[in-house]
Parts: structure tokens; sequence; C-alpha cells
């Protein structure tokens, strides 16, 4: 199982209505890709900055599927938040591979 982690740190500002897209307009966007299996929101407690930041968690069967859904269905999405939240916000990505 591979876990495809994407941490965004937030201008609070925005933050709700980052929240708000995530939840009701993102998140659900991804999953209808058809490439994950499942998907979390956490909030970091432990912030050291300015900004709030989140972990949008994205689990799938394998790292291909994972790079098909980056190539295939990634840049439309990841175009659409900066459409919404242009300088609002820096994500950064990190992919796991779920061990246990």
């Amino acid at each position: 199982m591979i876990l495809y982690n994407v941490t965004s740190s937030i201008e609070p500002a925005v933050a709700d209505q980052w929240l708000d897209y995530m939840r009701t307009t993102h998140m659900p966007e991804v999953m209808e890709t058809g490439f994950f299996l499942k998907s979390q929101l956490c909030r970091l407690l432990n912030e050291e900055d300015d900004g709030i930041t989140y972990a949008a968690q994205y689990y799938c069967l394998s790292v291909e599927q994972l790079e098909e859904y980056q190539r295939l269905c990634a840049p439309a999405l990841r175009a659409d938040m900066e459409a919404h939240f242009a300088g609002q916000y820096v994500s950064f990505r990190t992919v796991l591979e779920v061990v246990e």
C-alpha cells in the first residue's frame, strides 16, 4: 500500500476557505479519479510559523498507480487549487510505503 501525503501550509486569512474547499471540492475530486482507496485530512498540532498546516493523505495500491494519477489527473487538480489560492499556500509532497 502506498500513502501519498500532501502537506500544505496555508495563510491564516484564507485557512477556513481552504479547508472548506478541500473538504467539499478538492479531496472529493481526487477520490473521484478512481486511483485511491481512501483519504484523510490531518491538521498539524505543532506548527512553528504563522501558517496553518494540514496533511491531505491518499492511499493507493502501487507506485505505478500513483504515477498514473500524477500524469493524468494531478496537473488539472493542482491548477484548480492554484486558481483559488494562488500565493496563499505552499505544499510539498511525499510518498510513503505502508509496511504494517
